[in-house]
């Protein structure tokens, strides 16, 4: 009770064999091995693992790129204390709660000065900060890569000083931004940015004041406008005319219709289109885009249960896109016609999500089996399918490895078992079924978003990105990554690790010959 880290090793008794185990051979280990280790670690780890000794402590700090901290005004009394601990973060998030004052300008100018190679910077709900304060970002942090705002006060002056002084940023996200309804304070801004490659605008009131700018920037490659109040058609238009090279274009609760469609299908790049909840978009401007951009290869539709896009539309998908690799409809009532198109058509899709429909049977299900070869991944969810067109996957879709089925009343566990038995324990499959439990706001958003959770993209639906915690101020990303990441980890550094192996041995092995 009460022994330190270092007493307890050296209180050790000896091993078998000869081997002593007083040493603490992580002093062997050099600097930079110690680095990869903790980099792979937890944040909160990472803080226990610098308690053990000074050398730790110091590796730790040093190494940690990621930092993370409650961005409430105290922050300015310990902050020179933070920063000279962490003294090589490029990567830095400031998050404060809507119910805390919030650091102000000189926080943030301290920050720019302390942390000139910053690449990524975060700020969460920021009130107090200026534009004054994003001065001092851009003139202190000239290589800036990536600026996310989002609940903050600065208005567009904020975000044009950041733009006119960091000309490498690529990366840019504004979500709730105020200050937006003033004419004069929108009039002016920069005309565009030669490096910008993404571009999120969310929860805007007035975002068309960022139009000239978005036209502007000749290699953006992805746009996503996501609840933004006005009517956006005009702007698209303008857009798809200067900027046509666009890969990426997402589109939610947005006031746009075939107009808009029309004007994106001159991107002729296009690869990734996703339209969730836009009622005004019908099979006549969703045909005009398969029309034209041939290389789509992801396609998400959300049509509220709307009805404006069906058969029509999406038989112009299957005939025009055949390199469609993923496809997730949601709120839609295709028919038998129009699965088989794309099923017999589109031979090389790989992810399937249907969602919300009232015309996916048994009889659409065993299409999918007899005519999906490629399919790795199925997701159908308030279909009314049962067993019968279930059983069906047994035999068809011989690449699926993965399977979700909720809230489908006629599949019971024991078809799901039988599916799994079917495929030697080849197939995951994931049944939920509906107890009534659910209320209709959690079930709207279930629907909203889960059908695009299935492929990864929970990010994209309505944009939403959920605060990481913050443990006594300081984190890391906060973002622990999974069994394949880790091991991509340390396949990828494998050589430095051995490099100052061989490097640790050779120095060791020149001291024991000075020695003799």
């Amino acid at each position: 009770m009460g022994q330190s880290a270092s007493s307890r090793l050296t209180d050790a008794p000896p091993a078998m064999g000869g081997v002593s185990l007083t040493r603490d051979f992580t002093t062997d280990l050099p600097d930079e091995c110690l680095a990869l280790v903790f980099q792979s670690l937890r944040s909160g780890d990472r803080k226990s693992c610098s308690l053990v000794c000074r050398r730790w402590l110091a590796v730790e700090s040093h190494s940690r790129r990621s930092l993370s901290l409650d961005a409430r005004a105290a922050l300015l009394d310990v902050a020179p204390a933070i920063f000279g601990r962490f003294d090589g973060v490029s990567r830095l998030a400031l998050q404060c709660g809507h119910r805390h004052e919030s650091i102000g300008d000189e926080a943030l100018a301290l920050v720019a000065a302390r942390f000139p190679g910053l690449v990524s910077l975060k700020l969460r709900a920021c009130r107090a900060l200026t534009v004054a304060g994003m001065e001092a970002i851009a003139r202190h942090c000239p290589g800036l890569r990536e600026l996310s705002v989002s609940s903050c006060t600065f208005g567009a002056r904020g975000i044009d000083v950041v733009l006119r002084g960091c000309p490498l940023l690529e990366d840019l996200s504004i979500k709730r931004l105020r200050g937006l309804h003033d004419p004069s304070a929108t009039a002016d801004l920069v005309a565009g940015a030669a490096s910008l490659r993404s571009l999120c605008l969310e929860d805007l009131y007035n975002g068309q004041c960022f139009a000239p700018f978005i036209a502007g920037s000749p290699n953006l490659k992805t746009l996503k406008l996501i609840r933004c109040s006005g009517d956006w058609d005009p702007l698209l238009q303008d857009i798809a005319a200067r900027v046509p090279w666009i890969v990426e274009i997402h589109l939610e609760r947005l006031q746009v219709t075939d107009s808009g469609l029309t004007a994106l299908s001159g991107c002729i790049d296009l690869e990734i289109l996703r339209l969730v909840k836009t009622p005004e978009c019908t099979d006549a401007g969703l045909a005009t885009i398969a029309d034209r951009c041939h290389r789509l290869r992801k396609l998400h539709i959300d049509g509220w249960k709307g009805n404006s896009i069906g058969d029509e539309g999406l038989q112009a998908v299957a005939q025009r896109c055949a390199g469609i690799r993923e496809l997730v409809l949601a709120g839609l009532n295709p028919t038998y016609r129009s699965l088989e198109l794309i099923a017999s058509n589109c031979g090389c899709l790989e992810r399937l999500a249907l969602c919300g429909s009232e015309t996916i049977g048994d009889a659409e299900v065993a299409c999918i089996a007899s005519k999906c070869t490629s399919l790795k991944k199925l997701c159908i969810k308030e279909c009314p399918v049962s067993d019968q067109g279930m059983e069906a996957l047994a035999a068809g879709c011989p690449k699926l490895v993965k399977m979700t089925v909720k809230r489908c009343s006629g599949v019971t566990p024991e078809c799901a078992d039988r599916l799994v038995a079917s495929r030697h324990g080849m197939l995951a499959v994931n049944l939920e079924v509906n107890d009534g439990s659910t209320n209709d706001q959690q079930q709207e958003a279930t629907e909203e978003g889960s059908a695009f959770e299935e492929f990864g993209v929970a990010a994209a639906i309505g944009g939403s990105e959920l605060p990481r915690p913050l443990v006594d101020g300081v984190g890391s990303k906060g973002r622990w990554p999974g069994k394949k990441k880790r091991a991509g980890f340390f396949a990828t550094r494998r050589n430095l690790v051995a490099s100052a192996l061989r490097r640790w041995s050779h120095g060791s092995s020149n001291s024991s010959h000075s020695r003799t």
